[in-house]
């Protein structure tokens, strides 16, 4: 029997600073399949049920390939590429970089480029325990109701991020430039950058340069115009838009659509540029 399941789900309203929604999948008996990772403004948490995620590359070639039953994947500038052999199931997590101190303990500059087991930042006793929990739970809302309470009890206290840098964020991901929003806190433009990737791990300009990535790859459909995307979000024209796809994603828009849509469409979150400065 073919068993293929995607469900979105947003967290409780105490974790949205810090959580900006979730997606659940099972299949079973589908064709093998090659996803690739891309570049987005949200760190991303994966805990499966049943058979381990196998990564084939990382966004960063030193580290090599392997195996997880849970992993925190830092933001990152290329994609990266999962397999799987036709089964697959488990909960993705996407973080907002502003709410890793609260959640892991760490600011998300400390993950940049990285992919590491979860059990390394939450502890593997939590991450056991979760991933138990998740197989037993009988439905996907049960199940983002159990990542809910967990994440909940593991918030860390008053991890807060300096007041200028969550603006600064909030800011250039809206499309904002470094400029303005340096002349906005008070400081200088060089100054304003260091705090930033401190904080985030990727420059203002990475991050805007991503931000408008995400959103542009969310407007594509089978049939729409590249070229209408491109314009629509302030991109100098088709062909700028297609090399950026080609330094972010590795490959063209239409190489995209072709491969990926299907997947992408069924368990991408929707751009959530609500004020939570995600």
């Amino acid at each position: 029997m073919v068993v293929d399941e995607y469900v979105r789900g947003r967290p409780a309203a105490a974790l949205a600073p810090f959580v900006a929604g979730y997606s659940g999948y099972r299949q079973r008996g589908v064709a093998p399949m090659r996803h690739l990772g891309l570049p987005s403004p949200y760190l991303t948490m994966i805990l499966t049920m049943d058979e381990p995620l196998v990564m084939a590359a990382h966004p960063d070639p030193r580290q090599p390939p392997g195996s997880y039953d849970s992993l925190i994947g830092g933001l990152h500038l290329t994609p990266a590429v999962i397999v799987h052999e036709g089964r697959q199931s488990g909960v993705q997590v996407a973080l907002r970089p502003l709410g890793c101190r609260a959640l892991l303990g760490v600011p998300a500059a400390e993950l940049v480029g990285l992919d590491v087991d979860a059990s390394a930042l939450l502890g593997s006793t939590v991450v056991a325990q979760l991933r138990e929990r998740l197989c037993l739970a009988a439905d996907w809302p049960s199940r983002f109701a159990v990542v809910d309470s967990v994440l909940r009890a593991h918030l860390r206290g008053d991890k807060s991020v300096k007041p200028e840098v969550a603006y600064a964020y909030g800011s250039i991901v809206s499309g904002q430039s470094v400029k303005s929003v340096a002349a906005e806190v008070g400081w200088s433009d060089r100054h304003l950058t260091n705090r930033f990737r401190a904080e985030v791990g990727l420059r203002p300009k990475e991050t805007a340069r991503v931000a408008r990535f995400d959103r542009a790859r969310r407007a594509l459909h089978p049939g729409t115009l590249i070229g209408d995307v491109a314009a629509a979000h302030g991109y100098a024209d088709q062909s700028h838009l297609v090399r950026e796809f080609r330094a972010l994603a590795g490959c063209t828009p239409s190489e995209w659509i072709s491969e990926q849509f299907d997947f992408i469409q069924a368990v991408q979150l929707e751009p959530a540029h609500d004020g939570q400065h995600d």
